[in-house]
């Protein structure tokens, strides 16, 4: 069986770059270890891992939710990385909704934030945030000292016993230290063994089934009216 790690922040947060870093400050683990990548429509990343010469697939959910589409196809993920013999297996999701995590319990859990993306954001990102085994802060060399550290904060406040890291995604700064915590080869769990860390949101409504028309007339299955 393969080790999993799943990695996830939201789009253009630099996941892609950490984990090539990430992978590189191995020796020879570009050749133990297999990428996975959720997104929606349209996903470039592919090419920067066959790039770096790791090998990586993409999945693209379409109208579902990536991190409803992950669990769905993890098993599958999982026969993939073992009919190439990788030792370690890395996914990594948009995470767009801020409210879905594919991390799993008993399965190293990364999340990614852009230090550029405001202060507030570990408040705003939910789950993936609090979820988290490591807080990975990319981009932080284009702020202070001080910036840093009120970010640290931040997402201490919301995740008190993760691990948080500055990576550089460039010259791949503190990517070693992030490759200790997380390749750690240990006994690998089948798919259907796993389980979330945290629920996906519950949602079957007209528009999930392709309604497009807008008013209550046209809404039915679950909804959440605003209190005004």
């Amino acid at each position: 069986m393969s080790n999993l790690i799943t990695i996830a922040g939201p789009p253009s947060s630099g996941k892609t770059s950490v984990i090539i870093k990430m992978i590189e400050s191995v020796p020879d683990m570009i050749k133990q270890c297999g990428v996975i990548k959720f997104d929606c429509l349209s996903a470039l990343d592919e090419e920067q891992y066959n790039k770096a010469g790791i090998t990586a697939q993409t999945g693209l959910a379409g109208n579902l939710c990536p991190d409803h589409y992950f669990v769905s196809n993890i098993e599958e993920c999982f026969q993939w990385a073992e009919s190439l013999g990788f030792q370690f297996l890395v996914t990594e999701s948009a995470g767009l909704c801020n409210r879905c995590a594919p991390h799993l319990k008993d399965v190293p859990a990364i999340c990614v934030l852009d230090n550029l993306s405001g202060i507030n954001t570990p408040l705003k990102t939910g789950p993936m945030v609090k979820m988290a085994d490591v807080v990975v802060v990319t981009k932080s060399d284009l702020v202070s000292q001080a910036e840093r550290e009120v970010f640290r904060f931040k997402i201490q406040q919301v995740n008190p016993r993760a691990t948080v890291l500055f990576v550089n995604g460039i010259t791949g700064q503190g990517a070693d230290r992030l490759a200790k915590l997380v390749f750690v080869k240990k006994d690998a769990k089948k798919a259907k063994e796993l389980k979330l860390r945290f629920s996906m949101p519950t949602a079957l409504c007209s528009y999930c089934l392709g309604e497009t028309r807008v008013g209550e007339d046209f809404q039915v299955g679950l909804n959440r009216k605003i209190k005004l």
